[in-house]
């Protein structure tokens, strides 16, 4: 014999069942969106807790009583899953952008120290700035970048090949190499 459950599903509105059967039958979706789907409306078919969760091939009749008690909280958002586990993001949206628009400006030779950005550079730059950041890690400038789809190697700020910019007694000289475009292929 089965427990009584402690929060048994509210009753689906027509809108609700809808969206968890189409969910339930897609094969582009994520497989525990679906699989949650199918979980909610089993239970709503009548079904326990622990036979709704071996009809889906799960063990666990109180992740499912879980589940069904987030779904009668948030409904539909319920079947999207949370964060996981492990360190909570420190930085937000506004510091990825400021971290994205240090990476597309050219740097300043002077005031930055380099003609082309490393991650060294920009990390440094965003700890000089007045609105910057200055706990920011060369990780976190990395990963900031990659989720941006930027390839460090494939995007970064080169110099322009075959001009050089030399200092002289005079003052700076720019120097052409005649022979660049052959060198280059």
């Amino acid at each position: 014999m089965t427990r009584r459950q402690e929060d048994p599903l509210r009753p689906l509105t027509a809108e609700e069942r809808g969206a968890l059967e189409r969910l339930s039958r897609a094969s582009s979706e994520p497989a525990s969106h679906v699989a949650r789907a199918q979980l909610v409306l089993a239970v709503a078919g009548g079904r326990s807790f622990t036979a709704a969760a071996r009809g889906v091939g799960r063990r666990s009749g109180d992740a499912v009583a879980r589940l069904v008690a987030r779904f009668n909280r948030a409904g539909l958002a319920a079947i999207a899953p949370r964060h996981g586990g492990g360190a909570v993001a420190q930085y937000g949206d506004a510091a990825r952008a400021r971290i994205l628009a240090e990476a597309r400006r050219t740097p300043d030779r002077e005031a930055d120290g380099t003609a082309t950005w490393s991650l060294s550079t920009l990390r440094r730059a965003l700890h000089r700035a007045p609105d910057g950041l200055p706990g920011v890690s060369e990780d976190t400038v990395r990963r900031v970048l990659r989720e941006a789809g930027r390839h460090w190697q494939r995007d970064r700020s080169w110099c322009e090949t075959g001009v050089a910019v030399r200092q002289r007694k005079a003052g700076p000289v720019t120097v052409t190499d005649p022979d660049a475009a052959p060198k280059n292929g």
